[in-house]
């Protein structure tokens, strides 16, 4: 395989971006540039991994408020995570025998640090939560992740959301 050029970047083309997801199957992903835009405009940084031909193989981008950073996702396309890939889903990391994944982990921790976040969150899904404790990250007890749908819902009322 060719070497890896890694990038720290403020903004990325959100066509090539839009690609490099549809490409990994990545399911939570708005489906437009103009959206996809926003989401590049309101991050605080990003990592990618290109192969020799400058093809985008793998990214790692990051959130932050100026106290609080967020390791938001790490993605890797399956040609590069390695015969121990069990998913090959939404581009989770589960077996990177190069170490892009962690590369990319580390330069976006190293850029929130450097901006000046005091504390740097992840929420890990699965196989990714080994990768995460690799990058240094450890089990917040008595926290749980919690989520809500922005997009507005009919609620019934005696009925259980989904």
């Amino acid at each position: 395989m060719d070497a890896i050029a890694y990038a720290l970047e403020s903004q990325v083309d959100p066509n090539e971006l839009l690609g490099f997801y549809q490409a990994q199957r990545h399911r939570a992903v708005p489906q437009s540039p103009e959206k996809l835009q926003e989401r590049i405009e309101h991050s605080a940084c990003f990592v990618t991994a290109r192969d020799g031909q400058g093809k985008l193989i793998g990214l790692a981008r990051g959130l932050a408020d100026g106290v609080r950073g967020y390791l938001t996702e790490c993605k890797l396309d399956v040609q590069y995570q390695g015969p121990g890939a069990v998913t090959k889903l939404d581009g989770r990391i589960e077996h990177d025998e190069r170490g892009i994944a962690r590369e990319m982990g580390l330069r976006v921790l190293d850029k929130l640090r450097e901006i000046g976040c005091q504390r740097i969150d992840v929420i890990a899904h699965g196989t990714e939560v080994e990768f995460c404790a690799e990058l240094g990250f450890r089990r917040n007890s008595g926290a749980v992740a919690m989520t809500i749908n922005a997009v507005p819902q009919t609620v019934v009322a005696g009925a259980s959301s989904p």
